[in-house]
């Protein structure tokens, strides 16, 4: 069915309230936008530059990091002149690039992130055979085939999207083109794109959480087979960063995308997203740093020498 769109361009609405509150707001997402991206090429730059760090682990951590930094830019600076009031209008090209980028991009770091987890079940449940199961080569497949596998994925489902038609109005009830805005606004039966979506979030979220809840499994039974404490401290500080990051994407990315589309909720999905894409990528270089001694030595080597 071909699309019969007459909306050429589409208004986003960010968020309510005062001048003033939406200004505070715009200051304080730029801010975190600016620590997002020199938290993210510092943790790049330092593992590109310490030799102890080219292992799996860190290099898994570089892909987060790249990641991150274009999965806000592709929210946050549009965001930024929504709340401003300067750049409310998006043309339904641009729409559908940022649509597609930001699924595609998220899609990616649920693949990422579990496999890190399966690199940590092979680093604490099998020390010995580590260095052969997780080969340079395997490291650098499974990363490929992340980045791919969501880039693909999404592609299907924002093409299904853009074969929407779109009569008017043509208001989205958020700050980026998201995919239940998208939704509500349509002239047209979206049974198919709902059902789509939702079987893109089972597929993508509940996988890659399922992979990294059963590696985690399999890691705290390793480690409380540990008889000394310190033994036990030291296996879980290497996964500890991980861990935190896991469960704060994964918590926020299923109350989100795990569930029908529901035009009623779109308010607190609003509230969740400005969390998902603007908090998440500014913590991750931050816990990755305070909860992780390589790192933390790294960084007092690569000071010490300035």
């Amino acid at each position: 069915m071909g699309n019969h769109t007459s909306v050429q361009e589409f208004i986003l609405l960010g968020f309510p309230g005062t001048w003033y509150f939406r200004f505070s707001l715009s200051v304080v997402f730029s801010v975190t936008y600016a620590l997002t991206v020199i938290g993210n090429v510092s943790i790049i730059a330092l593992v590109w530059t310490t030799a102890h760090l080219h292992t799996p682990m860190y290099y898994f951590l570089c892909n987060l990091s790249f990641l991150e930094i274009w999965y806000t830019t592709a929210c946050v600076p549009k965001a930024v002149g929504v709340l401003l009031g300067n750049s409310q209008t998006i043309s339904f090209t641009v729409c559908i690039l940022q649509l597609f980028l930001i699924f595609s991009l998220g899609s990616t770091e649920c693949f990422l992130l579990a496999a890190m987890a399966y690199d940590r079940y092979l680093a604490i449940c099998h020390p010995l055979r580590y260095s052969s199961l997780m080969s340079n080569t395997f490291c650098i497949q499974l990363t490929f085939a992340a980045w791919l596998s969501a880039f693909l994925g999404i592609s299907v489902l924002v093409f299904l999207v853009s074969r929407l038609s779109f009569c008017g109005p043509n208001s989205i009830n958020h700050f980026f083109c998201d995919m239940d805005s998208w939704i509500a606004l349509s002239c047209t039966d979206t049974r198919l794109v709902k059902l789509a979506a939702f079987f893109a979030s089972i597929i993508v979220v509940v996988a890659s959480c399922a992979v990294t809840l059963i590696s985690y499994i399999y890691i705290i039974s390793t480690i409380l087979k540990i008889r000394s404490a310190q033994g036990r401290r030291k296996a879980f500080s290497t996964c500890s960063a991980h861990l935190t990051v896991v469960t704060i994407w994964f918590g926020s990315t299923i109350f989100l995308y795990v569930k029908p589309s529901a035009p009623n909720s779109l308010d607190m999905n609003k509230l969740i997203n400005s969390f998902n894409t603007i908090i998440t990528p500014l913590l991750n270089p931050f816990i990755y740093t305070l909860r992780n001694k390589e790192v933390k030595r790294a960084l007092s080597k690569a000071f010490g020498k300035m």
